[in-house]
């Protein structure tokens, strides 16, 4: 493994369309959704431990959730926690850990990716991240991982690249295009040069560090007048300076969707952002009937196409069920239709608004 390799996994989101499971004070990364025995962000861990030194492994997280990053990863250094004092979105959580980086090591090359994702193919994920590392070792280049498209999602951001390889199994980035309708992402798949987005990206720290000096130099500036305080006593200091002059903006919109040095790698293995219970309900075992259960004690008749989730010690039988989402905690009941199911968030702020943080 090389030395100047480093990972950053994204673990700050709440989750909303994960609720009532994902919490506010416990959300998505650090359940284990699919009842495998292992937490998203445990899952997420080891898969990055096969591609870089486990000690260049670094999680960007809300400052309320470094307890639950040390418990769930018991051999990360404490120091390669790195808390943010607010959410402002992906752009600020990509400047603050590329110049925290760029200080100890300004060889470095980076991986960034969310703590949420599901693969299970490591060897192939392995492959095609190694591509992308040996890639960008050689170009000032973005590099983002690309899934091709098995049906027409509308909850995915979507990537066109030319058609001609720059190197092998390496495209030019033309397009980005976020959550299409159903008929565009028809439209999508049929044309052959579409990926999904997978929000993974590559790069050297010092590429990502100009790129946000060309497109948001005022977040650049903010950064760069502290970065000497970075892996130093002043740096939560410093963070705390920094982040309310930070806009709230993805490094998608922010960077990837302006700069001509972005490239994209197709990648075959099987991939999820297990964004929704929908997506949960898709990579979890089914019965003939294609309901997907967690739970020790649930009884299904007349049931099909169905998500159920409940806890282990709760009896709980469904009848006459068909396309639902079926989610029990200690204080909340979800039935919802699956096709329904982006209307989640929506019910999560109205529920904010009606009935207060209780419930979130």
């Amino acid at each position: 493994m090389n030395k100047h390799h480093y990972v950053a996994i994204m673990a700050g989101g709440i989750g909303s369309r994960f609720w009532p499971m994902s919490r506010t004070n416990y959300p998505k990364q650090f359940l284990d959704i699919l009842g495998t025995g292992k937490t998203l962000i445990q899952q997420t861990f080891d898969r990055y431990k096969h591609l870089v030194p486990e000690e260049n492994i670094y999680v960007v997280t809300s400052a309320e959730y470094v307890d639950l990053v040390k418990q769930q990863l018991e051999t990360i250094p404490h120091e390669n926690i790195v808390a943010e004092p607010s959410r402002k979105n992906t752009a600020p959580c990509v400047a603050y850990i590329s110049f925290k980086i760029a200080q100890k090591d300004p060889k470095a090359l980076m991986m960034v990716a969310p703590a949420d994702h599901l693969v299970l193919d490591i060897n192939a994920f392995v492959a095609t991240a190694t591509k992308a590392l040996d890639f960008v070792d050689n170009i000032n280049a973005l590099v983002t991982i690309g899934i091709k498209p098995t049906y027409p999602n509308t909850g995915y951001g979507y990537i066109q690249h030319d058609a001609p390889e720059v190197t092998p199994g390496v495209y030019k980035v033309k397009t980005f295009t976020e959550k299409p309708n159903l008929e565009l992402a028809k439209t999508f798949l049929s044309s052959g040069d579409f990926l999904w987005n997978a929000g993974i990206f590559t790069w050297k720290v010092k590429t990502i560090i100009d790129s946000f000096e060309k497109f948001l130099p005022e977040m650049y500036e903010v950064f760069h007048a502290e970065e000497s305080k970075f892996n130093t006593p002043e740096e939560k200091e410093a963070i705390d300076r920094i982040y309310p002059q930070c806009t709230n903006i993805s490094i998608d919109f922010g960077i990837m969707e302006k700069a001509d040095n972005v490239y994209v790698i197709p990648a075959s293995f099987e991939w999820s952002d297990l964004g929704t219970w929908n997506s949960a309900w898709e990579n979890m075992e089914k019965d003939y009937f294609q309901n997907a259960v967690v739970g020790n004690y649930v009884m299904v008749y007349d049931t099909k196409n169905t998500m159920v989730h409940v806890p282990d010690n709760k009896l709980v039988l469904l009848q006459g069920l068909e396309g639902y989402i079926v989610v029990d905690t200690k204080d909340v009941l979800l039935i919802c239709q699956k096709d329904k199911e982006q209307e989640i968030k929506e019910y999560v702020a109205e529920i904010k608004r009606n009935k207060g943080d209780r419930f979130l």
